[in-house]
């Protein structure tokens, strides 16, 4: 099929959500579907190199970069990008926007809809009515069961199963194909040696930078590695390191995607320390419907787990893959991160059970296969 598919997305950016559109994008294609991706013009070029370079890609995918006003909220892009797809010749229309799937949908062409989060505003739910109420050929993806349920407590409407998909993201798996073991993967990065506790991805509120912080200062035997976040955080975290006069802390800033998987691969243990709030790059609280694309990386990676047990996250991992600390204010829990962390570190089999399990679990949740759940509907 020739699919338009349509972001709000700055392209290039660090933004999960410009991440999973270039991986879902990458994988339409590796199913040999002709694709041409629209997105705001932020700059006046992006070249193919630089595409495959940032997000880590194989295929890079033909770009079209659309005017997009501010002033206009992104209505006028989604005019123009609907005017690009007639051009293009689209087959079908895919998009993480309610208001560019309703205006597909009544110009009669079959749409894919992305949903992410919830929507805001008595606005955002208006335009997702209208998805639902619009004729023609559609489906909805939601990440997890718990977006279906307050989508629909959102707009008060109850979804038609057979429109609906519960799509979870995906992860490149041949990326995480003959990784080294920690100490070799520590070496190959000049990292230091001993026992590692690693956290990739970014560092907004509720990510649990202030917990990272407070379990390296109790654990000072053990090394920890923050890789993401940016600039301007990363300088923020740094200082309170220097000042804190810790030395157990390697933070590395924003790396290229093709090189997380060596970084994850030199951690024995892997956190996600999510807060019961947790803010999006859109300001959004995502804690109820929160569905990491690092989860499915550090699962690829066959590392040992240890997640904050918020029911999205339940979803995917489980007793048997990962383990799991409750939420909430770091003063209150850091003691069971802690105890959970330092049983692992000192039980090397359980660490690689729970790994090799995880890295069976992920073996069905790849990009590609998620897109051919998604295009058989059509």
């Amino acid at each position: 099929m020739k699919i338009a598919i349509i972001t709000n997305s700055r392209i290039p950016s660090l933004t999960a959500n410009s991440i999973q559109a270039m991986k879902v994008t990458q994988a339409l294609m590796q199913l040999e579907h002709d694709v041409c991706l629209f997105a705001p013009r932020e700059a006046e070029e992006v070249s193919t190199e630089l595409l495959l370079s940032h997000y880590g890609l194989r295929l890079a995918p033909r770009l079209e970069l659309l005017p997009s006003e501010r002033y206009f909220k992104r209505f006028d892009f989604i005019f123009h990008a609907q005017r690009a797809a007639k051009n293009f010749g689209a087959d079908l229309i895919y998009t993480w926007m309610p208001q560019s799937a309703v205006v597909g949908l009544w110009a009669g062409y079959p749409v894919v809809l992305e949903m992410h989060g919830d929507v805001s505003g008595t606005m955002g739910a208006w335009w997702l009515r209208q998805f639902w109420k619009a004729k023609g050929n559609k489906v909805m993806t939601v990440t997890t069961s718990a977006l279906r349920n307050a989508l629909e407590r959102s707009t008060k409407l109850q979804f038609k199963d057979e429109s609906l998909l519960i799509a979870p993201n995906g992860v490149e798996l041949e990326k995480y194909d003959g990784l080294p073991n920690p100490p070799e993967a520590r070496h190959q990065l000049n990292l230091p040696e001993g026992l590692t506790v690693g956290f990739t991805g970014h560092i907004y509120p509720g990510r649990g930078a202030e917990l990272l912080f407070e379990l390296a200062k109790q654990m000072p035997q053990v090394n920890f590695l923050w890789v993401g976040g940016t600039p301007e955080l990363v300088d923020t975290w740094r200082g309170k390191l220097t000042g804190a006069k810790m030395t157990n802390v390697t933070m590395i800033g924003f790396v290229k995607h093709e090189r997380i998987a060596l970084y994850q691969a030199a951690s024995d243990v892997l956190l996600m320390p999510y807060s019961r709030t947790i803010e999006a790059s859109s300001g959004q609280d995502i804690a109820e419907v929160i569905n990491p694309m690092k989860m499915f990386e550090y699962m690829a990676s066959g590392r040992a787990i240890v997640s904050a047990d918020l029911p999205s996250i339940r979803e995917v991992l489980n007793e048997g893959n990962a383990v799991f600390c409750e939420s909430g204010n770091w003063e209150l829990v850091i003691g069971k991160w802690k105890a959970a962390i330092e049983s692992l570190l000192a039980d090397e089999s359980r660490r690689h059970e729970l790994g090799a399990q995880a890295r069976k679990d992920v073996k069905r949740l790849t990009w590609v296969k998620r897109e051919e759940r998604v295009m058989v509907k059509f």
